[in-house]
């Protein structure tokens, strides 16, 4: 189990290196590639954004998010508002968006999905700007023709035609859960935030992760969890979150021998109640713990703020590790 812990944490080191400091166009990235496209993916790519945030260093998220980041969004209403994937935006105080016609203007953070790991953005100005229709997830089937519309550092565009591999269940070690996701292939190396389209030019998902060995594919978070935030965002200018999800900042990691600790956040309850990595995690106030989805299900049956019981096998001895977890929505910085 061991060695497998390490190569996990040295895959997690990777994977939370801090992005590269963008550098400015001077010009305005030419569409001539646009004739070439599908028809599909010319009917999104107007709205398809380059987002390039700035975040304070003393937020929690730099650790492992880094300072800057950049990555793709779609606008989705001709007022401004965008959706993006959540760690590109999260805890920014500065965001600025380059559009397809080369111009740059700034936006706000006006939401936080973090149960499904979304952002949403309004653009500063009354518009109107172009905007991407938005489909129903909920009709995607295996074998469906896709298209993954990134936006490289340059901003120019990057599109990558493929399918939909698998519609599944994803559990990831940061305490994070899809009931759905679509997994497609090819993988778009420009992935982070990119609008997934199907065939009749809609956004169906916004895609998250690249995941497996190569060739890689590519997970997209299903647009339909993001049906009845949209109304709200549309009605009230902000989405307020419902029902977060209590969270202790571990990571985990599923072995031959069970669940065990990998890592965590430096930040997060967790890590002050003294998990240690390589902790087997075998119970939950009393409860087994079967694997990773089954130590969310019954996480997130608590509420922030109430005193829980974990009990660990460390070094072939049992420890009961008591702790409380929190609403992470508190943790980031204020709307802007």
């Amino acid at each position: 189990m061991r060695s497998l812990l390490v190569a996990f944490v040295a895959v997690l080191a990777l994977a939370c290196s801090a992005p590269a400091v963008p550098r400015d166009t001077a010009a305005p990235p030419p569409l001539s590639e646009a004739p070439s496209l599908p028809s599909f993916v010319r009917a999104v790519a107007p709205a398809v954004v380059r987002i390039t945030a700035h975040v304070p260093r003393n937020r929690p998220s730099v650790l492992t998010l880094g300072p800057t980041r950049i990555g793709a969004g779609v606008i989705f209403d001709p007022a401004g508002y965008a959706l993006t994937v959540g760690y590109i935006v999260m805890d920014a105080d500065t965001i600025l968006v380059g559009l397809r016609d080369g111009q740059t203007v700034p936006a706000r953070l006006v939401g936080m999905d973090l149960e499904h790991g979304l952002g949403i953005l309004k653009l500063d100005g009354a518009g109107p700007w172009p905007t991407a229709r938005l489909g129903d997830s909920r009709r995607v089937a295996v074998g469906d023709p896709t298209a993954t519309l990134g936006v490289e550092e340059s901003n120019e565009l990057k599109v990558t035609t493929g399918s939909v591999q698998a519609i599944r269940s994803f559990a990831g070690y940061w305490e994070y859960s899809l009931d759905r996701a679509i997994i497609v292939a090819p993988a778009n190396p420009a992935f982070g935030g990119s609008p997934l389209v199907n065939a009749r030019g809609e956004v169906i998902g916004i895609t998250s992760l690249r995941l497996g060995e190569p060739p890689h594919v590519n997970l997209a978070i299903p647009l339909e969890v993001f049906t009845e935030a949209r109304e709200e965002v549309l009605k009230t200018g902000h989405l307020q979150p419902k029902g977060p999800r209590p969270w202790i900042g571990v990571y985990t990691v599923e072995t031959s021998e069970g669940l065990a600790v990998a890592g965590g956040s430096p930040v997060g309850p967790a890590a002050e109640a003294g998990f240690q990595q390589g902790d087997l995690i075998l119970r939950l106030n009393g409860e087994k713990v079967e694997g990773q989805e089954d130590f969310y299900r019954k996480l997130w049956k608590s509420r922030p703020g109430e005193e829980l019981t974990i009990l660990v096998l460390r070094e072939n001895r049992f420890h009961a590790v008591k702790l409380r977890p929190i609403d992470r929505y508190k943790m980031l910085a204020p709307e802007r």
